[in-house]
């Protein structure tokens, strides 16, 4: 553990840091020139947008659909998904850390020639209210909702008080419009993925979108178990994501569960 995180531990709060942005741009051979807002956070890790990316999401994907990226963060994962939706189609990005949530605004209103990105400042939970995220860093960059893993496994020392909404009766209330143009969610939810699912419930029975979420190393075998039956229940085969250019991987089985620390799924609706 690193010594400001052992402070924090201690409840000596080191002062809360804030990062700026740049702008780099991108030229991809189908969709020109993209511009993203890299955050300057030493601990974000460089983003680079490419075509390839947005190409295989566009085997899922067609002009004018809706998406649901869960765990936005600066909106690395929002943009290629709004690219293969296009101007047409909507991206509703979710993040509620007051701290990135600039950045993903800021990405959200570039490249609106292209894309349709509506930036949503609170995470997706079963009530609305207040929730307590945890953080590895004074400048919250990485770190989420850890209800049911103590702070000695999760090792994320920094509080951070953020709003959480029922997605489906926000949609149902701002939205409803969108709804039946849902084809694809993203969840990246520090573990929390089978229970944001579960709150769309209706929503992926009525749509079969597809869904890409994360299998997160804090997951017990049950919990994975829960999310695996969920989405069999509902028809989906679901495969092991082999990188951003190849979400339909390897296909995976229960008896496989336990035998990854850590990793993503593709869950695609039988046809």
């Amino acid at each position: 553990m690193k010594l400001k995180e052992a402070l924090y531990f201690l409840g000596l709060k080191p002062k809360t840091q804030i990062y700026g942005f740049k702008i780099n741009k991108f030229e991809l051979s189908s969709e020109g020139a993209v511009s993203y807002a890299q955050w300057l956070h030493p601990r974000e890790s460089k983003k680079i947008i490419q075509q390839d990316a947005v190409d295989e999401l566009k085997k899922f994907l067609a002009p004018g659909d809706a998406a649901i990226d869960i765990g936005a963060h600066t909106g690395d994962s929002t943009i290629p998904i709004a690219l293969a939706v296009g101007k047409t189609g909507c991206v509703f990005a979710l993040e509620p850390n007051r701290y990135v949530f600039p950045i993903l605004k800021q990405n959200s209103e570039l490249n609106r020639d292209k894309t349709n990105i509506a930036p949503l400042m609170f995470a997706a939970t079963e009530t609305n209210g207040e929730f307590e995220f945890n953080y590895s860093d004074a400048g919250f960059c990485n770190g989420g909702f850890h209800e049911r893993v103590s702070k000695i496994r999760h090792a994320h020392a920094f509080s951070l008080k953020v709003e959480g909404k029922n997605l489906l009766n926000y949609l149902e209330a701002e939205h409803p419009e969108s709804i039946q143009k849902i084809r694809f969610i993203k969840v990246d939810a520090e573990g929390y993925d089978y229970t944001i699912l579960k709150t769309l419930e209706k929503l992926i029975r009525a749509q079969k979108p597809f869904i890409k979420a994360e299998v997160h190393k804090f997951t017990t075998l049950a919990e994975r178990e829960h999310l695996y039956q969920f989405l069999t229940d509902y028809g989906y085969e679901i495969f092991i994501v082999e990188g951003e250019n190849n979400l339909r991987g390897q296909s995976l089985k229960k008896e496989n569960l336990a035998g990854m620390k850590h990793f993503d799924i593709f869950c695609v609706p039988e046809s």
